[in-house]
């Protein structure tokens, strides 16, 4: 006991004494200060508290600061700190002030361990719920962000995805504030990710630790450091987390590495969970032969499109295109060459109309399009005779060159109803109005007050040549 009175007690307490004047200088801090904040005392003493606060809890702890200097006991206040290496400490203080000497006295308790701890598991829990509430893996990337900017600095953030059969990298997400997402590229083109991603194995670059064999992107801003972290999938490496630091407030350290690798397994959990609804949501959504709208999908935009047209007063039209003759492909041709016809007609009505309308196939030879937004009642067959003209060039199946006509029946809203289900029966039923007609022209339905029946068969013709 004689031995520890002859000791200052102070110096072999593990949390750190301070003693901070009404000016909010340092006055005195004990040994622990530097195991805790890494400034000696000799380095502190004389400097103002606040400057050593994380910026963002600084108006906070001013308030509880002059909270104590009003007289009251400061207790289990939490707040963080910029070490004298850059990482940031959680304390928890306990203060109150000595009105005889002017000071507060506080001491702090390093929960540095344990807020981490706490973060990481949030983290967790809250990448596996966004991997659940996600629309789609852009609002899953953002939300990711968001998260790790919880445990990180992330100001410069991107996701980078690795497509094997081209063997390029791609940038879904990228937030950065020098420079905008690269292009989808060769993955050898980005050198950085090409080492992570090929490699699977995580890259920390510091100003001192730049590799030459892994020189960063030529032509970008370079950053002081660099982290990239593989996003490990049971089938392999399919990407990476890139987090860039340009300034020493935003340095990344062993432990970042560490942490980031561990969330990134849940990242890469989340990515696969949500690539798997969105195609299990185009399966349901889309046509697999030509990945256009089907029937389902195109009658909820068609209803959608229809809300839109009342509000706003405007033309709405459908397109109704079948091909002429097309079971002569299958029945000659076979029906691989009748698949890859379908896909190649798919594509010229595409081309035909704006990114802004729809082409949908229904079924068999059956496609129809949807054109919104429109004060031109001439429109609708402006396009048709586009798509009329866009099919004289026969289709280059393989080297054989096939001829293919469609036959196109048109109906407009309001002219021919507000029911969806009604205006596609217009469209359709004008449609074999054209076929019967010898096909490979444009009808438009009459209008309701003046009915019609049209035979579902339409009458024999010759096909043409296959060449």
């Amino acid at each position: 006991m004689n031995t520890l009175a002859a000791q200052n007690i102070v110096d072999l307490l593990l949390d750190a004494v301070c003693i901070v004047d009404e000016h909010g200088h340092f006055v005195f801090v004990s040994p622990s200060f530097e195991r805790i904040f890494g400034y000696a005392p000799a380095e502190i003493v004389g400097r103002r508290m606040i400057d050593l606060v994380f910026i963002e809890d600084r108006e906070r702890t001013l308030q509880a600061a002059q909270r104590v200097m009003s007289g009251g006991l400061q207790f289990h206040f939490e707040n963080r700190y910029v070490r004298k290496d850059g990482q940031i400490a959680h304390i928890r203080w306990t203060a109150r002030w000595l009105p005889e000497q002017r000071v507060r006295l506080a001491v702090a308790h390093d929960i540095t361990e344990r807020k981490h701890t706490e973060l990481l598991q949030a983290a967790i829990y809250a990448i596996s719920e966004a991997a659940q509430a996600s629309e789609d893996l852009v609002a899953l990337f953002a939300r990711v962000h968001q998260i790790i900017a919880t445990l990180l600095p992330a100001s410069n953030f991107a996701v980078a995805l690795h497509d094997p059969l081209r063997d390029a990298v791609s940038f879904p997400y990228h937030v950065n504030e020098r420079y905008p997402a690269p292009t989808t590229r060769p993955l050898d083109a980005d050198a950085l990710c090409s080492h992570v991603i090929r490699r699977g194995q995580t890259l920390l670059i510091t100003p001192d630790s730049l590799a030459p064999e892994v020189p960063p992107l030529a032509g970008s801003p370079q950053p002081l450091y660099w982290l990239g972290v593989p996003l490990h999938a049971q089938g392999g490496v399919i990407g990476a987390l890139v987090l860039q630091g340009y300034s020493e407030e935003a340095r990344y350290s062993a432990s970042d590495k560490e942490l980031l690798q561990f969330v990134s397994t849940q990242v890469a959990a989340a990515i696969e969970r949500t690539q798997m609804r969105e195609r299990l949501q185009h399966m349901a959504q889309y046509d697999p032969l030509t990945h256009l709208p089907n029937r389902q999908l195109f009658l909820d935009r068609l209803k959608t499109a229809l809300t839109r047209a009342r509000r706003d007063d405007s033309l709405l039209s459908l397109l109704f295109v079948d091909l002429d003759r097309f079971k002569q492909v299958n029945d000659t041709l076979g029906h691989a060459m009748g698949d890859l016809l379908l896909q190649r007609v798919a594509q010229r009505l595409l081309e035909c109309v704006r990114a802004s309308d729809t082409v949908a196939r229904l079924g068999g030879d059956e496609f129809v399009v949807l054109l919104e937004a429109r004060q031109d009642t001439d429109h609708p067959h402006a396009v048709a005779q586009k798509i009329l003209e866009a099919f004289v060039q026969p289709f280059d199946l393989e080297g054989r060159h096939v001829p293919m006509w469609p036959s196109i029946g048109i109906a407009t809203y309001p002219d021919h109803g507000a029911d969806e289900n009604l205006l596609l029966n217009h469209a359709d039923a004008a449609m074999y109005l054209s076929k019967k007609s010898g096909g490979n022209q444009v009808r438009m339905a009459p209008l309701p007050d003046h009915p019609y029946t049209v035979p579902r068969t339409p009458g024999p013709s010759s096909f043409g040549a296959l060449s």
